[in-house]
């Protein structure tokens, strides 16, 4: 983020807080980290699944919701379990063990592969064809609400965006471990604009 032109501030998990980061900061990154819990989206957590932190997890999604019903104008950017968030926030649901349905899903379970911009989804942030660092087990299935704008080789979902918001994206993969330009630095360089462009509109 420090490379990107950012200045980064840990936020601490606590879900009653939720409301005055929301106020208090320019843009938000919603990190990686375990499996989401899946009952309160309407799913059983499958049996395979190393959860998150519960508390963590009630916090982002109380942040998710105050963002987007106060804060939609504030750039949000989701990685890897953040994108997860984010698409089951939007109605969306996850492909919860790839081992299971994805033929070739030690591709992601680390090092790189190659991720494909979706032709005609023009979004808030600049995608190319490359490789990408990745270590996950689950991906989105359905994005919901959001958009998919970009898909590994093997059909995996890689990126989504929100169309009604200036810049609310998610990464499957790890832009803060990825070589290329493009779809590493770039894609938090491309979150701090927005949060420049965000700050310089009035209201």
């Amino acid at each position: 983020m420090a490379a990107a032109g950012g200045v980064a501030v840990l936020l601490p998990a606590v879900v009653g807080l939720a409301e005055e980061h929301a106020r208090l900061c320019d843009a938000f990154v919603l990190t990686g980290g375990g499996d989401p819990r899946t009952e309160e989206f309407g799913a059983a957590t499958h049996p395979r699944a190393e959860p998150v932190h519960p508390e963590r997890q009630a916090y982002e999604v109380a942040l998710l919701r105050v963002l987007a019903r106060e804060r939609r104008g504030a750039p949000v950017l989701g990685v890897c379990l953040g994108m997860q968030m984010m698409a089951l926030q939007a109605g969306g649901r996850l492909d919860q063990h790839l081992p299971e349905t994805l033929a070739t899903a030690d591709r992601h379970a680390g090092g790189l592969h190659a991720v494909v911009p979706v032709a005609g989804t023009d979004g808030p942030v600049r995608l190319a064809r490359g490789e990408v660092a990745s270590r996950h087990r689950q991906a989105v299935a359905d994005p919901g609400a959001l958009r998919t704008i970009a898909v590994s080789e093997d059909g995996v979902i890689e990126a989504v965006a929100d169309p009604t918001r200036a810049f609310y994206v998610g990464v499957q993969w790890h832009p803060e471990r990825t070589a290329d330009p493009v779809l590493g630095r770039g894609v938090f360089e491309a979150l701090v604009r927005a949060a420049v462009e965000a700050g310089a509109r009035p209201g």
